[in-house]
């Protein structure tokens, strides 16, 4: 039988020869298709989220923003922004942080790490601020895996001790945890999301600001992977742990580990010790906390070069700022530096 109907198989299917080769084509079509998706959106750790599409870039950019030639030359190390918190809804002065640095470290990747995106998805939740950082060819989009990120150093015991979570400032704890881990484990340079970035940060390494006389901030840090500086901060984090008073974890502990790292009972503008440098107030904290509500204050154009003379990145101290109410169009300090440092954002905002 099987002899007798092989002819008879082969008449028809040379009968149907282009309807054969088109349900065979589509077939091969849609097959790619399906594996090419489940590979691009598999699920690994370190994944980078895919950011939407480019042509939606038209709303934001007159033209696609690729780095501009003659700009500073491409180093080593990543520029980090870290949100512990679940939001996946970036702010507008978010955006402008990454965006400010996307646009003075075109050599760089400006990689944002998000406590809210380690879920397993594989495409970012839809939101503008996605929408236009994806412009950008260095911005990239990550999760972030706690456990990770403090596996092998002193910091993963603390964090899985489950009552810490109950501690009225644990959030802000985590981020100062978070940042000298990453500082540690891969170097280059940290800025929390409230911050506007005027200058390119390539030529400060081992380097901290000074928020006020004889305090130091960890809202920028500069540092080579596995420094032995974010090691000690490391083992200071866990040996005088104090979740229970504010800053104890942050400003307070810099302040002590860099005293401990130098020998010495006050710091000065500039000083440097044992190759690690901290920097004066002008240089990220021209505006002392106290001072914040001088940011919606009007400047004219002039002052505000000569404020900002000295000064790589402006902190906005967003705890105390970011409930009181800016005129965008203003000359205000604060809408000046959205219209010079994040044009971008800067739109976005006129526009709602």
């Amino acid at each position: 039988r099987m002899s007798s109907c092989l002819p008879k198989l082969t008449t028809v299917v040379l009968s149907h020869r282009l309807e054969a080769l088109f349900i065979l084509t589509i077939s091969f079509v849609f097959f790619a298709t399906a594996v090419f998706y489940w590979s691009t959106g598999e699920d690994a750790e370190g994944q980078l989220y895919s950011l939407p599409a480019q042509s939606r870039c038209a709303q934001f950019f007159p033209y696609h923003p690729h780095p501009t030639a003659g700009g500073p030359p491409p180093s080593l190390g990543d520029v980090f922004f870290v949100e512990t918190s679940e939001r996946t809804n970036p702010s507008y002065l978010f955006t402008c942080s990454v965006e400010s640095a996307a646009r003075t470290h075109p050599g760089k990747r400006i990689v944002v790490l998000m406590k809210g995106l380690a879920n397993g998805n594989v495409s970012l939740p839809s939101h503008w601020a996605f929408s236009l950082l994806s412009c950008f060819p260095n911005v990239e989009i990550r999760p972030l895996d706690l456990e990770e990120l403090f596996s092998g150093t002193p910091l993963a015991k603390w964090y899985l001790q489950s009552e810490h979570q109950k501690e009225p400032y644990f959030l802000p704890v985590l981020s100062d945890a978070c940042r000298i881990a990453t500082m540690w484990k891969f170097g280059g340079i940290y800025l929390d999301t409230d911050f506007i970035v005027l200058k390119n940060l390539n030529n400060l390494t081992n380097a901290l600001g000074m928020q006020s006389q004889d305090v130091l901030n960890g809202a920028f840090l500069s540092f080579t992977p596995k420094h032995e500086f974010m090691k000690l901060c490391m083992q200071e984090f866990v040996e005088n742990y104090n979740g229970w008073i504010w800053a104890h974890q942050g400003p307070h502990l810099l302040t002590h580990a860099f005293k401990k790292w130098c020998s010495i009972s006050t710091i000065q503008n500039n000083t440097t010790c044992k190759g690690v440098h901290a920097l004066s107030p002008e240089a990220f904290y021209p505006i002392c906390w106290e001072d914040w509500k001088k940011l919606f204050d009007t400047i004219s154009s002039s002052e505000l070069h000569k404020l900002l003379k000295n000064t790589y990145a402006v902190h906005l101290w967003n705890k105390l700022s970011h409930g009181t109410r800016l005129d965008i169009t203003s000359q205000a300090l604060l809408a000046q530096l959205y219209s010079q440092f994040c044009p971008a954002t800067y739109a976005k905002m006129k526009k709602d």
